[in-house]
């Protein structure tokens, strides 16, 4: 392989690992608080129809991420109600919230069928991007792709070092003891679950704005619940959501280099395109041999709902 093709593959892999960093990410704050979100797929759909929707408008893609981020919370709030204040089943709310998003943003969005944005001009780090072989991989990027990075090391921070950090991890492991010492456990839940929201519809706009700058149904396309394994295939963790969701990237970026390049396979394109899927059922599968390992990293009142006693 010459230093030019891995240049290249390497800068998509790092594109398309992206907006599953951001949104695992925010689905681990969110789950590390006890709060299990299915709903992602839904959320970063109607993020990326509004960020679109707004882009085009005004021409800012600024304006757009912020739609973006809005729509996401605003997506995560119905979740919010219904687990939180509701107590409704946690599963069932979170697929119903999922299918609504994906129903609701192709409705919103048919305005907006084949309609393209203009490119958004990445932003190059001088010097640093001169690196040979990874300099214009890395360092060459969307201002998203910076921030994915950013915000990698506040969650790890945040979950790791801060006060706030600490009690949310209380919150998700024991919230009957979090409430008995004064703790507003239903608030936290519900800053955590706005959280994953705002980082789902930040994820679902990089994808409408920056990676396919246009807007079409079903664009997200699966990324909600791959995002949704990343945190399972974690552990839980920031570090390896961050690997894993690289990997998931370069299984993506690699099935469509292959379907460029020419070479003569036997398998069918539509096999190799659903390659991702493929791994993220693989990577389930192999985890779900060590359930101690789980059990002993998952929040322990994952998924359980909590009324605060009067």
């Amino acid at each position: 392989m010459d230093a030019a093709l891995f240049s290249s593959i390497l800068f998509a892999t790092v594109v398309a690992g992206t907006p599953l960093i951001i949104v695992a990410l925010g689905l681990l704050v969110s789950e590390r608080a006890g709060v299990l979100n299915l709903g992602a797929e839904g959320m970063m759909a109607m993020g990326a129809v509004a960020a679109f929707a707004v882009t085009h408008s005004t021409g800012n893609p600024w304006l757009g991420v912020l739609a973006g981020l809005t729509a996401g919370m605003g997506t995560a709030l119905i979740h919010g109600v219904l687990c939180l204040s509701l107590q409704a089943n946690q599963v069932a709310a979170g697929l119903a919230v999922a299918i609504f998003g994906v129903g609701l943003s192709a409705f919103v969005g048919k305005p907006f069928e084949s309609v393209a944005l203009p490119a958004v001009p990445p932003i190059r780090i001088p010097f640093i991007a001169d690196i040979p072989l990874i300099g214009e991989a890395l360092y060459n990027q969307q201002a998203l792709v910076y921030f994915s990075w950013a915000l990698f090391w506040a969650v790890l921070w945040f979950l790791a070092r801060s006060r706030a950090g600490l009690v949310l991890r209380a919150v998700g492991e024991a919230p009957a003891s979090a409430h008995a010492i004064g703790y507003p456990v239903i608030l936290i839940r519900y800053l955590a679950v706005l959280f994953g929201g705002a980082m789902a519809g930040i994820g679902g706009a990089f994808l409408s704005v920056f990676y396919t700058p246009m807007w079409m149904e079903g664009m997200v396309a699966g990324r909600g619940w791959i995002a949704l394994a990343l945190v399972v295939f974690a552990t839980w963790r920031p570090l390896r959501v961050m690997v894993g969701a690289y990997l998931f990237g370069g299984v993506m970026i690699t099935q469509l280099f292959i379907q460029g390049s020419g070479l003569q396979i036997d398998f069918p394109a539509q096999f190799l395109s659903s390659l991702p899927y493929w791994a993220t059922i693989v990577v389930l599968v192999l985890i779900s041999r060590n359930p101690n390992a789980i059990r002993l990293n998952s929040p322990a009142s994952l998924g359980k709902p909590f009324r605060p006693e009067q």
